[in-house]
């Protein structure tokens, strides 16, 4: 069964180098030898309801990728998808149905007042899902999709009360483009708290929510869960690194700022986080037969 992810390209064939060359740092158009793919993007559609069905498929993929993972801790955990019929309204897993177990007629629909309004069968809300999730619909009309979950890296990670450091070319997707929340009052169960968090990711992909977990968004569901898996292991790889360097007594060699920037526009953008996702989406559709387009 062929998965149903796109193969579209966004700018012309995708068997074509682009015309834009990539630069390394300090280097002219000119010298620029190396020409970057045209990447495929996700599809267009005409009808907002065949879109609404698409896109419901592809949550509940992004729901089994994260059971793969083992982002998974008792009900906790939670992706949100912008509709695109009603744009004020998400689409979120129903609370305590396992990651592993979802298909897109599990979803439920909940509108800007914390209302379930159409789904399936369970249609339990989890409050801190809505609190969080909404004011960062709200607060960013470019987010159509974000993911939290207390994966095991990233809560260890967010006890350190810190950023992540750009000391791997995958970190450097995050260059200037996460943000540390500082604040934890217990679970997210009121509204101020909701808004605080969206206030404080601001226009960055990312958050590192301290003592909580992590939390990504993006333009697309597989952005948004392909940031949540990166990060996650860019967590794992900082913690292994900071007590390698530690136990001989040194420190990281971070990434300098011009390479990290340079890094960042070929592997940071939205564009890129849907690609690098694609592969996720695609074995997990093997995986399953599908299942989670029922």
């Amino acid at each position: 069964m062929s998965p149903p992810s796109a193969v579209e390209a966004t700018n012309g064939p995708s068997t074509k180098p682009s015309n834009i060359a990539a630069h390394e740092p300090g280097q002219s158009e000119a010298e620029a030898k190396v020409k970057m793919p045209i990447f495929p993007g996700p599809p267009k559609f005409d009808d907002p309801y065949k879109e609404r069905a698409y896109l419901k498929g592809r949550l509940a993929a992004a729901f089994r990728i994260f059971g793969k993972y083992g982002f998974d801790e008792g009900v906790a955990g939670h992706i949100t998808l912008r509709d695109p019929v009603d744009p004020t309204t998400f689409w979120v897993n129903p609370f305590g149905v396992s990651f592993s177990m979802i298909k897109a007629s599990d979803l439920i629909l909940v509108n800007e007042e914390g209302r379930v309004i159409d789904g399936g069968e369970c249609r339990l809300l989890n409050s801190a899902a809505y609190m969080i999730h909404s004011a960062i619909h709200q607060a960013r009309p470019d987010v159509n999709a974000a993911a939290h979950s207390h994966s095991i890296y990233g809560r260890s990670f967010c006890a350190l009360g810190r950023k992540l450091d750009t000391i791997t070319q995958d970190s450097c997707a995050f260059y200037n483009d996460h943000v540390l929340y500082e604040s934890f009052n217990g679970i997210v169960l009121g509204e101020e708290e909701g808004k605080n968090i969206a206030k404080t990711l601001g226009s960055s992909k990312a958050a590192l929510l301290q003592n909580h977990g992590l939390l990504t968004c993006g333009q697309t569901v597989e952005e948004a869960v392909f940031w949540f898996v990166s990060l996650e292991k860019c967590c794992h790889a900082q913690l292994m690194a900071d007590a390698a360097a530690a136990g001989r007594g040194g420190s990281t060699v971070k990434i300098g700022e011009q390479e990290a920037q340079f890094t960042y526009n070929t592997v940071g953008t939205s564009k890129a986080g849907w690609f690098s996702a694609k592969p996720l989406f695609d074995l997990i559709h093997k995986e399953t037969g599908g299942e989670y387009l029922e």
